[in-house]
């Protein structure tokens, strides 16, 4: 017996989130650095927990799936756009006639923005020493 699911990735910056979509009750179980956590004390504030629910609440699926996601890399800001990414992915491979709600709310364009390299002679990326003419 198999179970029915749906599966999305999500990437920003340097983290990356697997998401499972599971017929349920609208729970959220996280696995965070292969560690298990709960939801609600690894992502305390309230703008992150908006963020993450915006695919289900657009298209009114909140209670319909049990949410399974596994996080790795970057900090909580990269976490939660790369989970909001993998849950609007997950919704379309449920239902393609999702796709022009999303769409619309800039869920599925993926953030390409990544942290420049530092170079070498420099104390990060662009920033330099203060000049001295003397």
């Amino acid at each position: 017996m198999s179970i029915v699911q749906y599966y999305g990735t999500g990437r920003r910056k340097t983290s990356i989130a697997r998401v499972f979509l599971r017929p349920g009750k609208g729970e959220f179980k996280l696995v965070v650095n292969k560690r298990k956590r709960v939801f609600d004390d690894y992502f305390p504030l309230k703008i992150h927990k908006i963020t993450i629910n915006k695919p289900l609440s657009i298209t009114n699926t909140m209670e319909h799936f049990d949410v399974f996601i596994s996080v790795c890399g970057g900090g909580l800001s990269a976490q939660t756009d790369a989970i909001r990414l993998g849950l609007a992915r997950a919704l379309l491979e449920y239902n393609t006639e999702l796709r022009p709600a999303l769409k619309k709310a800039g869920l599925l364009t993926r953030d390409p923005r990544e942290t420049e390299r530092k170079k070498y002679g420099l104390l990060k990326a662009r920033k330099a020493t203060q000049y001295h003419k003397r």
